[in-house]
């Protein structure tokens, strides 16, 4: 229909009615497209912001007098490591959040000093993949452009010499060179395997940077804390992406298992640690799925756990910790952990050689040798062998705890382990109507004890961002390890293929999916 003046002219009521209802859902349509565009640019500044002012924040702690610097007895060489990771990573959000805008006069470049010419080179040459210009002539060879990288394993620095021939034609004078492969940090000097080095040295075995530092030392170069810790950064955002899809990996699962440790914290200009917590969530063995994700929080508030969660609604193994009562107010069903009632009367025992502790501490051996049993069977068959075995024993041994229970005294040791069990006692045999559902969280303890074992070597978290990317790194080494893999050879794989891989595939690096290239 012609909307002209001419045309509009000839329009009777009901064409005129007909075109103003088209204009007018054409206005909407262009509002709602303008609210939306300005609530994406304004989340996009005030996310700006924030960063922006973080990182003046952080620059400010690095370069401030030293009055407000940590005194050197609190381990500040730690905190200092985790300040200039934390710029790198803001730095890198902050190039992704605004497009770098070309500048008349670009800034000069710092040189970066040469590798020592001693270490050992290993020549890799890129070729142009066609030897003719496009208007018909060969290429003639002009020079080599090199670049240098550093590499390294265990005790053995080398250098990759990346030649780069520059070939030219000789008639229309075009000048043809192979591009460079994309590195996890552009223009950097790390290799994939040093940067996974320094990462699994970090987060799997635990050295600080500075310690890292004075082993590259005395293996024949010096690489400054400093710039350690600004790989560390780089890494810990490219990485972020694989540890979400991770996460959702994980929320895909039915019967989920979740536990906690402390973790001191530090923030940058404060004398003084308080403690936050490191959460770890990891399907249950029945779900087929080797995998756990940890989450850094300032603190150990329910709220963490219901953020993690989302709107997922199953089966969750975990201890008595009030934190999680409100996920399952939300939807999901709690299952408890015998280890843990175990636990109760296991140090009752110890302590004073309790009978009734130990007629418990059979009971529940019982129901545990009925599991080692239970653990090759199907599904099928494991709900069968916990009917007809395992549901008359945990009966009679809930009758034996009532009976106990009315003959101690309030207040002592055994009433209160006595009732741990008794008030959990549905969430704790849950197990027995689900072939799924394990008897404990013990698995999700394992995962935890790599934390503890850290703990005594990095003493704190530097900061909120630190701990955060601590997270998501160990995220992925320990699914690594879980599932059979050397967590080095996987992330100095991943790391060399993330620049130029499908972020609609990034399900093909998760440790569970990996193969090697």
């Amino acid at each position: 229909m012609s909307d002209t003046p001419e045309a509009l002219q000839n329009m009777d009521a009901a064409q005129l009615r007909v075109l103003a209802a088209s204009l007018m859902a054409t206005l909407q349509d262009r509002d709602r497209e303008l609210v939306h565009t300005s609530q994406v640019l304004l989340a996009s500044k005030t996310l700006n912001e924030k960063l922006t002012f973080e990182i003046a924040m952080l620059r400010r702690f690095r370069f401030g007098k030293r009055g407000e610097q940590l005194p050197p007895g609190v381990q500040g060489s730690l905190l200092e490591e985790a300040v200039e990771a934390d710029i790198t990573e803001i730095e890198a959000e902050l190039s992704a959040l605004v497009p770098a805008v070309p500048e008349a006069a670009p800034k000069a470049q710092p040189k970066r000093a040469a590798l020592p010419p001693e270490l050992p080179r290993i020549e890799v040459r890129h070729e142009p993949h066609d030897l003719s210009c496009t208007c018909g002539c060969q290429l003639k060879f002009v020079r080599d452009e090199i670049s240098e990288k550093l590499d390294y394993t265990p005790g053995t620095f080398t250098v990759e010499r990346h030649v780069r021939p520059i070939l030219a034609c000789p008639d229309c004078e075009t000048i043809t060179q192979a591009p460079m492969p994309a590195y996890v940090i552009d223009k950097g000097l790390a290799t994939p395997r040093l940067l996974a080095h320094v990462l699994v040295a970090k987060y799997a075995d635990h050295l600080p940077l500075n310690r890292q530092s004075g082993i590259f030392a005395r293996a024949g170069l010096r690489i400054a804390p400093s710039t350690l810790a600004q790989w560390v950064g780089a890494c810990g955002y490219v990485l972020q992406p694989l540890v979400a899809a991770l996460r959702e990996q994980i929320l895909g699962c039915t019967v989920l298992h979740a536990d906690e440790t402390p973790v001191r914290l530090l923030k940058p200009g404060t004398r003084t640690t308080h403690k936050a917590y490191l959460w770890a969530y990891a399907p249950a063995q029945s779900e087929g799925l080797q995998a756990v994700v940890y989450d850094f929080t300032e603190g150990r508030a329910g709220a963490h756990a219901r953020e993690f969660f989302g709107d997922w609604a199953g089966s969750l193994v975990c201890d008595d910790y009030a934190g999680y009562k409100a996920c399952f107010i939300g939807g999901i069903t709690e299952i408890g952990c015998m280890a843990h009632a175990r636990r109760k009367f296991f140090d009752l025992h110890q302590a004073n050689q309790s009978v009734v502790a130990q007629q418990a501490l059979d009971y529940i051996g019982g129901l545990y040798q009925i599991e080692r049993q239970a653990q090759d069977l199907s599904l099928e068959q494991r709900l069968a062998l916990r009917q007809t075995q395992a549901s008359p024993l945990a009966e009679k041994y809930h009758q034996w705890m009532q009976a106990q229970r009315s003959r101690v005294p309030e207040g002592s040791g055994i009433a209160r382990a006595l009732d741990y069990s008794l008030k959990r006692w549905v969430a704790l045999t849950r197990y027995l109507d689900d072939a799924r559902l394990p008897i404990d969280n013990n698995l999700i303890e394992r995962t935890i004890r790599p934390i503890a074992i850290g703990r005594s070597n990095w003493l704190f978290a530097g900061s909120l961002r630190a701990g955060i990317r601590a997270a998501a790194v160990m995220s992925l080494i320990q699914s690594a390890r879980l599932n059979g893999h050397d967590p080095y050879a996987y992330l100095a794989d991943v790391l060399t293929r993330l620049p130029t891989h499908p972020n609609s595939r990034i399900e093909d690096l998760l440790p569970h999916s990996w193969q090697p290239a």
